[in-house]
């Protein structure tokens, strides 16, 4: 599952990078509705260690570096880092296991990670390492899809469509499929219930400090009206904020 993940970052890196640039509900999505929220939890980065955790093509990076931190990115996808070298030169890659960090221990004030932890089926290795890699005291930020957006179901009744939530306590793998001009790929998640993920965090070390769900700005309405009515009702993906006890 985590090769089939790596050549699908591998092979629509470039695309799905070009579509954040451009007016795309791609751009929607990561750029308006969860980055805001990402840089707004992890707060002063000024002369700060930052490990962007999952770097995918540097656009975090980039942001993290303009606030002053000292920034290094890893990622399985050397596509990804390929990208990320060009989009933000003044900080460092490296193409590796996000399992099994190759970094010392106690290195990073801050950990930071956009849409990474879903993709795995088991927390415990990746939440260890994210402990040992901070300092005390040290922050982790990191954004989800909701779990509540996971599994929301269509449905139609009397002519009319609605969204249900259906199955949220069964904890399962979810498929989507991701595109680019010339190719499908299918990329899987791992749905768990909030109280799953909250224990998950506390038992590995971590004290949570903070916690939104990203609402979209009513900036975005008049651009984006469809994507706006469905998230503004329904929160697409989350963040959350802890301290290495």
């Amino acid at each position: 599952m985590k090769n089939q993940i790596k050549k699908a970052y591998d092979e629509l890196a470039e695309h799905y990078h070009k579509l954040r640039k451009e007016e795309s509900n791609v751009k929607f999505y990561k750029e308006i509705l969860e980055t805001p929220f990402l840089l707004k939890l992890t707060g002063n980065v000024k002369n700060k260690k930052v490990l962007d955790f999952g770097c995918g093509p540097g656009v975090h990076a980039k942001f993290l570096a303009k606030r002053g931190a000292k920034v290094t990115g890893i990622d399985n996808s050397k596509e990804s880092i390929i990208l990320a070298r060009k989009e933000s030169p003044k900080s460092e890659f490296f193409v590796g296991d996000v399992e099994k960090l190759p970094f010392k221990s106690n290195e990073f004030d801050i950990v930071f990670s956009a849409m990474v932890l879903g993709h795995f089926k088991n927390w415990n290795k990746i939440l260890k390492e994210v402990n040992r890699v901070l300092k005390k005291n040290g922050i982790f930020v990191f954004s989800i899809y909701n779990p509540f957006k996971e599994v929301l179901t269509k449905v139609k009744w009397r002519g009319k469509e609605f969204r249900i939530i259906k199955d949220y306590f069964d904890e399962r793998l979810i498929c989507a499929d991701w595109k680019n001009e010339k190719k499908k790929f299918t990329v899987s998640h791992h749905h768990k219930t909030y109280g799953t993920i909250i224990k998950l965090l506390l038992k590995s070390g971590f004290e949570l400090l903070d916690y939104e769900d990203c609402k979209p700005p009513k900036s975005a309405k008049q651009k984006y009206p469809k994507k706006y009515e469905e998230t503004i009702n329904v929160p697409n993906f989350c963040v959350w904020k802890l301290r290495k006890k």
